[in-house]
Order: C-alpha cells, then structure tokens, then sequence
C-alpha cells in the first residue's frame, strides 16, 4: 500500500478503509489520549465535575464546561447530561468516542476508535466490555505486523440498551434501540432494536416485547420474573 498525507491517511481511517497506524501523526495522538486515560484513571476522588472534565480530555472535546452550580444539588443539575464513566478506562484515540446523555460505563472499558464508537442515551454498559472499530487483513503478508495497513468499521450501539459484563462488540456492529447483551457475549453482526441476545457470537435469544418497554409502566407494574430473568443474562452493572 502506498504512503499517504497525514491527512489523507486520516481520513481513509475514519471511512474504513485501508491505512497506516504507526505514522507519526498518529502516534502522537494515541499518546496523546494514552496521557489523558492515565490522568482520568488516576482520578481517585475527584468531584464529579473533575471526572467530566478529564473525561472529555480523553475524547478531545474542547466544548466549555457547564457553568458551576452554587451547591451540590445545582452541579448535579449542571452536570446531569454528561455521560458517567467509571475508570479504569482504555482509548486509542478517544475522539472517536461518542457516549450519549444520561449513558454509564463500568470500570474497565476498552475502546478501540479506529472509526467511530457511539453509544446512545440512557445505555447502559456493565464492567469490563469492550468496543472494538478496529481490524486488520486476513492475508498476513499484507497484514505485514506494524508496517501492513489497518482498516475499521464504525460501532453503532442505540439509545436504552444494556450490556452486560464482558461484552465485546466487533467493528462495523449496530446493536438496535432497547437491546440488552448478555454478559460474556460477542456481538458479531447487527442487533435489530428491541432483542436480547447472547453467546460467542451473539445470537437472538427472543424479543422484548411492547409491554416489557412501555416507560408508562410503574416498577410495582412490572413483571418480577422478567427483570429477574434480565439480571441473570446480562448481570449487574
């Protein structure tokens, strides 16, 4: 594969398609977020608006800060639609990560950003998943180790899902709106929205149903032996 501009190279990374990992260019901006994953992981018992901060260090966004709350219910009213990440987390890039409002990731995250990675509103993801928009050839002379080329595929995860421990979700996946993966599963093709599944890789198991997802319904309404059921495939987050 011929060598490219920094940006065209890039560029082809974004998209998918063939590129070089190891310039210089892109190297430097997985130090980059290497630096900032270790600040964010060495946290310890920083405020809540601390953690947002060095959070959106680690993904590049340079948007400003909410403004500060007089107490702690107004910061909590402040900060309430950025994402919750629980360090340790591991990032290639990070600017290719896209956590959406109210969404929770447990300790021990690991995102592979080749191409984009975006997990929508409300999501919940259990302990030690990982998300990976990054591959490489089958053919191994033109894989060729640091010097062959890379290629990715955008991960896709909809708003309401939840993902147990262990997940691994592999490029060019979309799991569908109100999905929930069972811990330890290996999400290998697209989820339509609304299914749960599990296994290595991931299969259909069955469909959650209108009156299992109306949000009108009260928790005293629901259906002990459904959420019991749930807990035990995709487990605690």
């Amino acid at each position: 594969m011929e060598r490219l501009s920094d940006a065209e190279n890039e560029a082809r990374m974004l998209k998918g398609e063939l590129y070089h990992a190891f310039t210089a260019s892109l190297s430097a901006k997985r130090e980059r977020c290497r630096k900032a994953c270790h600040r964010f992981n060495q946290a310890g018992d920083a405020s809540r608006r601390e953690l947002v901060r060095l959070w959106r260090d680690v993904i590049d966004d340079k948007s400003p800060m909410p403004p500060v709350g007089a107490n702690e219910e107004e910061e909590a009213v402040l900060l309430q639609n950025e994402p919750y990440v629980d360090g340790p987390v591991k990032a290639d890039y990070g600017f290719n990560i896209r956590l959406g409002v109210g969404s929770f990731i447990n300790v021990n995250a690991t995102f592979i950003d080749t191409c984009p990675i975006t997990i929508g509103a409300r999501t919940l993801v259990g302990p030690s998943c990982s998300f990976y928009s990054g591959g490489h050839p089958l053919d191994p002379f033109l894989r060729n180790g640091t010097n062959g080329p890379e290629f990715g595929g955008p991960v896709d995860i909809g708003e309401d899902c939840w993902l147990g421990g262990n997940v691994i979700v592999l490029p060019g996946v979309t799991i569908g709106r109100g999905c929930t993966v069972g811990a330890g599963s290996v999400v290998t093709k697209d989820i339509p929205a609304f299914h749960v599944v599990v296994g290595n890789p991931a299969r259909i198991i069955r469909k959650i149903e209108p009156k299992e997802r109306d949000p009108k319904l009260s928790e005293e309404g629901s259906d002990v032996s459904t959420v019991v059921s749930a807990a035990k495939i995709a487990g605690p987050l």
